[in-house]
């Protein structure tokens, strides 16, 4: 199915035909009472008066108002006539069937789901999503129940993004679920589109709502990431130590303010080490005279 525009007329123009004809059919109706029963000029008005009275019938039956951002499905005898998009009051096929389609962009948020991501840990994910109907034909007629289409897909497709990232790396540093939530978005609302085309729905937005390991392993993944947290600050640290030190050796001896033997390096790079390194302020011991 493919939405196109229904036949329509301007419903003011219609209702003023209709009431006409209405008003006519009650002039011939009363023209004919005043002629005698069974003559030609008696079934002749009658005749007349059911003809204007049927038109006003079927001109009234196609009457529709189209509030705004709403659409309304016409069918004739199980046949799709059209769709009519535009607001107001208009004549459409008379002794229609005319459902209504909601045109205004909504929300769904999906239940707090547990899937296990690419590692397989246990997480609960849950996704806002953002859409709207942009092909009224499909919506009605190619599902059953396009909201319903549109919860049960977005489950689906939630499920199998968070299976193909990991909850958090920091080993490769990949793509994951927690460090790169712009780029799970669009994976979603991409997926989210290929799947949701067929009820034409559109989907403008798709986001990430919440995002945790499940409790039986919450307690065990928090000591993980702060111990990986800790190794990986580790080694910034001894790295900017081991930098801060060669700078301060090669300072000196290009400036030449003091010259040191290897064993008084080692001391100098052992002493800047412990006190860049440690997590508690260093206390130098100074040392005021010596032996010799």
């Amino acid at each position: 199915m493919k939405e196109h525009q229904a036949w329509k007329v301007n419903g003011f123009v219609a209702i003023i035909v209709g009431v006409a004809l209405a008003i006519i059919g009650v002039l011939c109706t009363n023209i004919g009472m005043t002629q005698e029963p069974g003559t030609a000029q008696f079934g002749a008005w009658i005749t007349v008066a059911i003809i204007c009275w049927i038109a006003a019938a079927l001109i009234f039956s196609g009457i529709a108002i189209i509030q705004p951002n709403n659409a309304k499905v016409i069918t004739f005898f199980g046949r799709y006539c059209g769709s009519i998009r535009d607001a107001g009051l208009w004549m459409a096929v008379p002794l229609s069937l005319r459902q209504k389609v909601n045109l205004r962009v909504s929300n769904f948020n999906s239940k707090t789901l547990k899937v296990n991501d690419v590692l397989g840990n246990p997480v609960e994910i849950a996704a806002v999503v953002v859409f709207r109907v942009v092909d009224t034909a499909k919506a009605i007629f190619d599902v059953s129940d396009y909201y319903q289409f549109v919860e049960i897909q977005s489950e689906t497709a939630l499920r199998h993004v968070a299976t193909k990232y990991p909850y958090d790396d920091f080993e490769s540093h990949g793509i994951s679920l927690r460090s790169n939530p712009d780029e799970v978005a669009a994976e979603l609302a991409r997926e989210l589109q290929e799947r949701l085309a067929v009820a034409g729905v559109e989907v403008i937005e798709a986001r990430l709502t919440h995002l945790a390991y499940a409790t039986e392993i919450a307690a065990a993944m928090l000591q993980r990431q702060q111990a990986t947290a800790i190794v990986s600050a580790r080694s910034l640290i001894v790295e900017g130590a081991v930098g801060m030190a060669r700078m301060a050796i090669q300072k000196l001896e290009d400036e030449k303010i003091v010259e040191l033997d290897d064993e008084r390096k080692v001391a100098m790079i052992n002493n800047l080490m412990v006190a860049i390194v440690s997590e508690r302020g260093a206390q130098p011991i100074i040392n005021t005279s010596t032996l010799y």
